[in-house]
């Protein structure tokens, strides 16, 4: 949605100057408010009515993955279920480092379908989401502020914002555009601001070495087709992994108006033999399931072309199907809850040893 708080806080991307809505007239047809930056004079025409659109003029030449169709085939992104697995222990991180309170302003940068936002309103705290796609959920494009921006050049006043957060945003950019996005966010934050974020550096503890071996049997269970990792290495295709370590984390931080408040480090152990064996397990069985209803030609008929649509059918029934079950409750549900209880061990047990993974509050500078 785009609500007139959100209109009272956007500014021009390119000059940072006020914003105004053009003449009804020369409106969108959409519906939606177009609008024109009262300084430099940029028009930001609007192509939908459920968010705004206040990307700068000049796109950058270094581009995320999530711009491209095929990483949301399997529709994951449509409709939101609840947090569950690796993103319900994000989401628990999320509320125990920030603590939203009612009187917050909260910025989602790299929001992807909003579903963190939905998660998390019940806080009572305002949210704006931000991403550089518009692979939004209906239901946060129904609800929630929403807009497409440049992390590294963000459509908002300076201290619009008491608290933010970006998840799975820093380990995709280079450290350029790691060192604007950071500064960016330091500009939109209040005086003592927060952000929170999940990310990783590139040095691991030698505990990391059982993931490893976690992943060396995903590939080999994908190479006997028990499992299929392709949309995980299409996520994970555009990862430039900025960070080496934790005192360069520290050093970023520093120099971009943070200093880290509060850091805890996440070894996905037992995490990641659930997510990367047992459901990606899961997930190809309903394929297949999926992919036998869809299939109607004999096998010597069809066509590569065919076969791939169907398969991208039977993903996308697949998703469907496992997100309409855990909406319905019961057994299903309350087992996805348990495992994520489950995967919480890894940060009982790992959570004060320094490695790759981390979840941090960084605090702006006042």
């Amino acid at each position: 949605m785009v609500s007139s708080q959100l209109l009272s806080i956007v500014c021009c991307p390119e000059c940072r100057g006020p914003l105004e809505r053009v003449a009804e007239a020369a409106a969108s047809a959409t519906g939606a408010p177009a609008l024109r930056c009262t300084h430099c004079g940029t028009p930001y025409p609007q192509a939908s009515a459920d968010y705004l659109d206040l990307r700068p003029a000049t796109q950058y030449s270094e581009q995320t993955k999530y711009l491209d169709h095929a990483l949301h085939a399997d529709a994951r992104h449509e409709t939101v279920s609840p947090p569950l697995l690796a993103s319900g222990i994000r989401q628990r991180q999320l509320r125990r480092f920030l603590q939203f309170e009612p009187d917050d302003l909260v910025i989602d940068l790299g929001c992807g379908s909003g579903r963190s936002i939905l998660w998390n309103a019940a806080s009572g705290a305002r949210f704006v989401g931000a991403d550089v796609s518009p692979f939004f959920a209906q239901e946060a494009r129904a609800s929630t502020d929403l807009l497409l921006a440049d992390l590294r050049q963000l459509p908002f006043r300076d201290g619009a914002f008491t608290k933010g957060y970006a998840l799975d945003v820093l380990e995709h950019l280079s450290p350029e555009a790691l060192d604007a996005m950071l500064r960016e966010a330091a500009r939109v934050l209040a005086p003592g601001g927060s952000l929170f974020v999940y990310s990783h550096v590139r040095k691991n503890a030698p505990i990391a070495r059982g993931l490893r071996a976690i992943n060396a049997l995903a590939r080999r269970l994908e190479r006997l087709g028990l499992i299929d990792m392709t949309q995980e290495r299409l996520r994970k295709s555009d990862h430039l992994n900025p960070l080496v370590d934790i005192p360069h984390l520290e050093r970023v931080a520093s120099d971009t108006g943070f200093r880290i408040a509060k850091i805890r480090y996440y070894t996905p152990l037992v995490g990641g033999f659930v997510e990367n064996i047992l459901m990606r397990m899961g997930e190809r069985f309903m394929a297949r399931r999926a992919a036998a209803r869809l299939t109607t030609a004999p096998a010597s008929a069809r066509v590569p072309s065919a076969a791939d649509e169907t398969a991208t059918a039977a993903i996308r029934e697949a998703r469907t199907s496992a997100k309409a079950r855990i909406a319905r409750g019961g057994p299903v549900l309350w087992g996805l809850q348990g495992l994520t209880h489950v995967m919480e061990l890894d940060l009982l047990l790992f959570g004060r040893i320094r490695s790759g993974p981390f979840f941090a509050r960084l605090e702006k500078k006042r």
